[in-house]
């Protein structure tokens, strides 16, 4: 079927040669999506930078219609004849994964969006304390959307990710170069680029509970020290920046310490029930009655109050579902087991997959760290022997298929809510690593597109098939007093039926799960005063 797809394209393209020809002149891209919601852009653009790999991802960029309508486009800036091939293989995959296929398009009825830019520079940590300070002075309003990314040339940039138009950015630069003026930071603006994001509002917020932590576990795998040149500050008007000089250093692998084996405690059943069970199963009864919700679809829900110890949801939370890529922690920690026996070592290489791997989804990465601990069903020993207690259903069979097409590796949603409970408490080889990794910026379900204010601290890791969609993590929200109180949520989808339009099925799926996380967060803010 995909060859005989593939010989129906290309014969198309001959016949259509001699227009291409002639419009050789003309520059053209590749659309994928039009919608007025930026939210269904933003979780449909993931989706494809885990189908279409990084080297795809930089050229995927987010840009606007004169009418409003925001999209997502490669921006090929090719013939029609090169975008025209690029289509056909582009095409190929998105059939297989269930998406809708590409449509080139001329490089022309929209235009590219901007952010505010507060810094450029070689050093990441000086860029973390300069990110500090910006989020302090500019208030959690801002910090939700800002954050540390890294350009070409080993630079890194510090943005307020406003993503609209130039003329509302500058204004936007102006207000919050004012703000800044005591603080000696200048602004600008930048044209969104979609460059690889490394430190984010959850990364700022976690460094403080990791520093109170007591887990030992934690070592620094790239403790690179480079030379302290200050970072750039921006300035407006806007105007290119010199290339910076790089320093280049190499990094040593690092002598892990051995621990004693971590004995885990599952969470407590059936101690508590909340009225909140019993309106999650009221949603989605409702939704299933307007046909939001077909009849072959099956949905878990589980909910750990880490505050109380008290489970406060518990609906099919013993019910075997697709992992997907929620899987990725558990293959973490099973590496992370290996590390702390001494027969692996995690160095600048093997963070930098696990960071691929857990952030963005990476299956290649994945399969690299699986590799590494053994393979799937010496993680699947790993697991079973030495955390029985949290994974009592959890299967890791398979590598990751080309075109992420997983689906026999499988867990049950309360496995999820006790392996988040002994990450919480610091239970796990490496916790305060894997919270880390769990805590880098990335799309989820269960914050990013919620009422959920900003200031929340969240560690998750999301899950995507055609036949899936789920999201796991701990939301950590904080009252008026800064004192924060952590839950655990596990939301499932799955569906027999392989979808017809899995690009509409993820993105109203996924908005479920962001509707049942924000009842959720809704009970624990009048039972915290949140």
């Amino acid at each position: 079927m995909k060859n005989m797809f593939r010989f129906a394209v290309l014969l198309s393209l001959v016949f259509l040669f001699p227009f291409l020809s002639n419009a050789k002149q003309s520059q053209y891209d590749i659309a994928y999506i039009w919608d007025s919601k930026l939210e269904s852009i933003l979780d449909y653009q993931q989706d494809l930078e885990e189908l279409l790999g990084p080297e795809a991802s930089r050229k995927l960029h987010i840009v606007k219609r004169s009418n409003g309508d925001f999209g997502v486009i490669y921006d090929h800036n090719g013939t029609a004849l090169t975008v025209a091939r690029l289509m056909v293989e582009q095409s190929v995959l998105l059939r297989e994964a269930g998406m809708t296929e590409c449509l080139a398009v001329s490089d022309s009825g929209y235009h590219q969006l901007y952010n505010v830019s507060y810094a450029l520079g070689p050093n990441l940590e000086d860029m973390k304390k300069l990110y500090a300070s910006v989020y302090k002075y500019l208030g959690s309003e801002v910090g939700k959307n800002l954050y540390i990314e890294k350009t070409d040339l080993d630079n890194y940039t510090l943005i307020y990710r406003r993503r609209d138009d130039r003329v509302s950015t500058y204004k936007v630069a102006k207000k919050h170069a004012k703000l800044l003026r005591r603080k000696r930071i200048r602004t600008s603006i930048t044209p969104e680029m979609n460059n690889p994001v490394i430190f984010g509002e959850s990364s700022h917020l976690d460094v403080s509970i990791a520093a109170s932590s007591k887990d030992s576990a934690t070592e620094k795998p790239d403790s690179v020290k480079k030379a302290a040149i200050p970072v750039k500050t921006a300035s407006l008007p806007v105007k290119a920046a010199a290339s910076p000089v790089i320093i280049r250093t190499t990094a040593k692998e690092p002598v892990t310490k051995k621990q004693p084996t971590v004995k885990t405690v599952g969470f407590t059943r059936d101690v508590y029930k909340a009225p909140l069970e019993g309106e999650i199963e009221s949603f989605i009864k409702q939704l299933r009655n307007k046909g939001k919700l077909s009849r072959d679809e099956q949905t878990g829900w589980v909910v750990y109050d880490l505050t109380s110890g008290k489970s406060i949801v518990d609906i099919n939370a013993d019910h075997v579902f697709q992992a997907a890529s929620m899987i990725k922690p558990f293959v973490a920690l099973a590496f992370f087991h290996k590390v702390k026996e001494g027969k692996l070592i995690y160095g600048p290489k093997s963070r930098r997959n696990m960071e691929k791997m857990i952030q963005r989804s990476n299956n290649k990465a994945t399969n690299w760290v699986m590799r590494m601990a053994g393979g799937p069903q010496q993680c699947q020993r790993i697991l079973q022997k030495h955390y029985g207690d949290i994974f009592q259903k959890t299967y890791i069979s398979e590598y990751i298929p080309a075109g992420g097409k997983t689906y026999k590796n499988s867990a049950v949603p309360s496995d999820y809510i006790r392996f988040l409970q002994a990450l919480w408490n610091n239970q796990l080889p490496y916790g305060k690593e894997i919270r880390r990794l769990m805590s880098l910026p990335g799309r989820d379900r269960l914050y990013d597109g919620t009422p959920i204010p900003q200031g929340t601290l969240v560690y998750n890791k999301t899950g995507s098939t055609a036949h899936l969609c789920g999201d796991m993590g701990i939301i950590v929200p904080k009252d008026k007093n800064g004192k924060r109180y952590p839950y655990a949520v596990a939301g499932v989808i799955q569906r027999t039926s392989r979808a017809k339009n899995y690009s509409k099925w993820m993105l109203t799926r996924g908005n479920v799960i962001r509707q049942v996380s924000t009842i959720v967060y809704e009970e624990m803010k009048k039972q915290y005063k949140l």
